[in-house]
């Protein structure tokens, strides 16, 4: 390898460790790299830019803006509201039965947006039938990549080896071509999740029962006021005949902690009472005369009592207020919304809320009005997780008939427009519809005109383009020569297969430390020059980067998916590592026997 082959190889090598050590985004990191290969001289100004007009990254940013169309009519909302069980299944059932139509979903759309929607109503689902949130999420991640890999468009990773096999004079897929593996792998993964999700994934195993489930509860913070009827009143297991459909927690009193479930208790003055009830209770408790629901205070005059509403969101890493306390940070001012109560890790804190610091995975109960919808539901610091009664889309039903038959027609135009007779030197590409159904959803007013650019991660683009210039260095320093040089006297006794069974793990590697479509950008020049140096189609050794690329289980870094439900799961690296390894290594031996099959050498 030459000088410069290796300051390559360096540079690769520290930007994955600022990757995997989050010293910031990946984008950046990723542009910070290209920059310096720029200011050395491996890769021309042009060459660092040239990603960013590759067909195949503009693409994906087209269909960032088709996806939040759909996502806007509020259709998959009512996809997920249709097709949640209402009552509790054999772990076997539940999961295909939530898997598979989401799947089914990803396959056509980002996945980034079917999981922001998808993930809030599912922990909501999941907790209102009393089950462990953290069963479901992992799962609903998994079932986006699943079908993901079964299309052209499924996930942008695909678009990117797409875009640089035409950069580099080759014929790109077709539109569902990776789903001669893709399909295996998701049948694959939907058995291999039923069988043993129930034992592997963290949370509570799930018992099988045929009776519907109570709701689940909220908890609200009562303050027995002076001169209160309340006091000297006898709390007996938890009951109160004046909070009717209300049952006592606890009493928090001059500091102290009083369980009330069981036994017999007073009421004194200025005691707090913890008190659950069911989604309905907050309207119930606004009108008691008797208590004051902590946290009303600061939206008093300001919020009608009539206009209140409860909302629950998970903030988002983005959240400005994060290691600051409620208090510190002045979250009414900010958002209009006074906090009523914070869980985390799945428990509700009880105790000094005020003072805590606030994390990336909070799941924080609000008080306030149907603007923090309007202002904050499409935002990207908070994950909305619920209000009691699901918010719609944006309006006229035939808005949902609109984008879905728009989405077909590109899905249609994509798959057989390559048999179009080319006119004028226009390509009927995926590229072409993706462009033409984006327009449509703008005039037709089903994509918000006026805040558009909102709707596209500008991080993920970035990175792509980076990793496209990345992938140029490589080849001009002739560091993905040697490479390949390397992979293929290492496999030489196997021939080809070794070579595609070197490529696969060196894909899988690099996509679970940093992301999936960096790995495809890296990896492809040395499938290209190793195909080149056994003169065989290369065609296989990229459907390998393709699948090997998505194939991201068994670390919430890979893929931005697991990176959204890890927030709002608040799942730790080890639940993927549990889960994910045996289905890294199931898909790894289902690619390697069919990839051969449907594609020579």
């Amino acid at each position: 390898m030459s000088t410069e082959g290796y300051i390559v190889v360096t540079a690769i090598i520290l930007m994955i460790v600022a990757l995997a050590r989050e010293m910031m985004r990946p984008g950046l990191i990723l542009f910070s790299t290209v920059i310096v290969l720029m200011a050395i001289g491996i890769i021309s100004p042009d060459e660092s830019i040239s990603g960013f007009s590759n067909k195949g990254m503009i693409t994906i940013a087209v269909l960032f803006l088709v996806s939040e169309g759909f996502r806007q009519t509020g259709a998959l909302n009512r996809v997920a509201a249709f097709y949640l069980p209402r009552r509790r299944g054999r772990m076997t059932f539940l999961l295909p039965r939530l898997m598979i139509p989401v799947s089914a979903l990803s396959a056509f759309l980002n996945n980034t947006p079917v999981v922001i929607i998808f993930a809030p109503m599912i922990k909501r689902w999941a907790e209102n039938l009393n089950l462990s949130s953290q069963k479901f999420l992992i799962p609903l991640s998994y079932a986006t990549i699943f079908g993901g890999m079964c299309t052209l468009i499924g996930t942008s990773t695909n678009l990117v080896v797409h875009g640089l096999m035409l950069d580099n004079g080759l014929n790109g897929f077709t539109m569902f071509e990776l789903g001669k593996v893709g399909v295996f792998v998701a049948a694959a993964g939907f058995i291999y999740m039923s069988v043993f999700g129930n034992m592997l994934l963290p949370g509570k195993k799930i018992k099988f029962a045929t009776r519907y489930t109570d709701l689940k509860e909220y908890y609200y913070d009562l303050l027995v006021p002076q001169h209160s009827s309340l006091i000297g009143k006898k709390i007996k297991n938890g009951r109160i005949g004046e909070l009717k459909n209300l049952s006592v927690d606890s009493i928090e009193r001059e500091g102290q902690l009083i369980e009330t479930r069981k036994g017999e208790f007073f009421i004194y003055e200025n005691d707090k009472l913890l008190v659950a009830g069911k989604p309905d209770s907050l309207n119930y408790i606004l009108e008691l005369e008797n208590v004051k629901l902590l946290g009303l205070d600061l939206v008093k005059g300001r919020i009608p009592k009539n206009e209140l509403k409860q909302y629950e969101v998970v903030l988002s890493p983005r959240f400005p207020g994060i290691g600051k306390n409620i208090v510190d940070f002045n979250f009414f001012e900010h958002y209009h919304a006074s906090v009523l109560a914070i869980h985390r890790n799945g428990e509700r804190i009880t105790s000094n809320v005020r003072n805590l610091k606030l994390k990336p995975g909070d799941n924080v109960v609000l008080l306030t009005d149907e603007r923090f919808i309007k202002n904050w539901g499409d935002s990207k610091i908070f994950y909305l997780t619920s209000y009691i009664g699901e918010h719609k889309g944006n309006g006229k039903p035939w808005r949902k008939w609109a984008a879905f038959i728009i989405l077909l027609l590109m899905i249609i135009g994509a798959t057989i427009g390559h048999s179009f007779p080319s006119k004028g030197g226009i390509a009927f590409d995926m590229f072409y519809f993706a462009a033409i159904a984006a327009i449509l959803m703008v005039w037709l007013k089903i994509l918000p005109h006026q805040n558009y650019t909102k709707s596209i991660s500008w991080d993920i683009l970035i990175t792509i383009a980076s990793s496209l210039a990345l992938s140029k260095a490589m080849q001009n320093s002739g560091a993905a020569d040697a490479i390949a040089r390397t992979t293929i006297n290492f496999a030489k006794a196997w021939g080809p297969w070794g070579v595609l069974i070197a490529v696969y793990l060196i894909t899988t590697l690099f996509t679970e430390i940093i992301t999936n479509n960096a790995a495809a950008a890296l990896v492809f020049p040395i499938a290209l020059s190793a195909a080149i140096q056994m003169n065989v189609d290369p065609k296989p050794f990229f459907v390998a980067i393709a699948i090997a690329a998505s194939a991201s289980f068994s670390t919430p870094i890979g893929y931005q998916t697991n990176l959204i439900v890890q927030a709002i799961g608040n799942y730790k690296f080890k639940d993927y590592v549990r889960i994910g390894i045996p289905l890294n290594l199931l898909a790894f031996i289902i690619s390697m026997w069919l990839i051969p099959i449907f594609w020579k050498f």
